[in-house]
C-alpha cells in the first residue's frame, strides 16, 4: 500500500469575504508603490523640480491609458448593471461637463513648468514606462474579465497614498498647490470605485482557484506600477541615465 499524503483541507477552501480582503490588503502592504524609493523621496520633499517634471510627464502616459483600460473592460461585459456602474470611471477621467482626471493631470504637469503639447505627445517617455503601461492594457485585454477587474483593486490602497501625497506636495512643493485637483477628486472617487470592484470580484471568484487568479492579477498590477517608478528612479535619480530620446530635466 502506497504512502498516503494528506492534503490540507484549507488548500482549496474558498476564502470568506474577510479573509479574501485581508489577502488583498497584504499584497498592497508589501507590493504597492507607496513603498517605492521614488515616492519616498517625493513625500520627504527631496525631489528636484526637474525630477517632478519627469514624473508628471511620464505618469501622464499611464493616466491617458486609464480610460482606455476602462473602455476595454466595459466592452468585455454583457452585464448591463455592471456596465452602468463601470462607465462612471470613464466619465471621472474624461470629464463630464467640467474637467476630468486627465485634464487635471495636465494642469499639474503645466504647474511643474511643462508645456501641454510636450506632455500629450508622449514623445519623450521612458521606454520602461511605456512598456509597463502597455503591459497593463494587455493584461486587461487578454486576461479574463475577472483578472481585468481585479487588477483595478490597487484602488483599495490608493486613498491612503493620495492623502500622504497631497500633504507632502502642499508642504514641500508649494508651487503645485493650486494644481492638485486630480488627487483631491480621487480621495472620494477611489474608495467608491474600489468597493464596487471588490464586491464584484468576490461575488464572481466562486472557487479558490478563481480567487487566486484575482490575487495574481492584483499582484501583477502592483508590479507594473512599481516598474514605472523603477524606470523613473534609474533615469532621473540614481544613476541618472535617461535613455536617448527621453525627457531631459530642465530644472534642478
Amino acid at each position: 500500500m502506497g504512502i498516503q499524503v494528506a492534503v490540507p483541507e484549507t488548500s482549496s477552501r474558498v476564502l470568506s469575504q474577510e479573509e479574501f480582503s485581508a489577502r488583498l490588503e497584504s499584497i498592497g502592504e508589501e507590493r504597492y508603490h507607496h513603498r517605492h524609493p521614488f515616492h519616498l523621496l517625493m513625500h520627504e520633499g527631496r525631489l528636484t523640480p526637474g525630477q517632478l517634471q519627469a514624473w508628471a510627464l511620464n505618469r501622464y502616459y499611464y493616466q491617458s491609458r486609464v480610460p482606455m483600460k476602462d473602455a476595454i473592460i466595459l466592452s468585455r461585459s454583457d452585464d448591463l448593471e455592471f456596465r452602468r456602474a463601470w462607465r462612471k470611471r470613464l466619465l471621472d477621467q474624461d470629464g463630464r461637463e467640467g474637467a476630468g482626471g486627465l485634464e487635471c493631470w495636465l494642469k499639474l504637469a503645466e504647474a511643474t513648468g511643462l508645456g501641454r503639447e510636450r506632455v500629450t505627445s508622449c514623445a519623450e517617455l521612458l521606454p520602461g514606462v511605456r512598456y509597463a503601461v502597455d503591459a497593463y492594457l494587455a493584461l486587461v485585454e487578454r486576461g479574463t474579465l475577472l483578472e481585468a477587474v481585479a487588477s483595478s483593486l490597487t484602488e483599495l490602497f490608493a486613498t491612503r497614498l493620495i492623502a500622504v501625497r497631497l500633504d507632502s506636495l502642499r508642504r514641500h512643493y508649494a508651487w503645485l498647490s493650486n494644481a492638485l485637483g486630480y488627487f483631491e477628486a480621487r480621495l472620494s472617487q477611489a474608495p467608491e470605485d474600489a468597493q464596487f470592484a471588490f464586491n464584484w470580484v468576490y461575488q464572481h471568484a466562486r472557487t479558490r482557484d478563481e480567487q487566486e487568479l484575482a490575487v495574481r492579477a492584483l499582484t501583477r498590477k502592483c508590479d507594473l506600477l512599481w516598474a514605472q517608478l523603477d524606470a523613473l528612479y534609474f533615469a532621473y535619480v540614481e544613476p541618472g541615465w535617461p535613455p536617448p530620446g527621453a525627457f531631459r530635466r530642465e530644472q534642478d
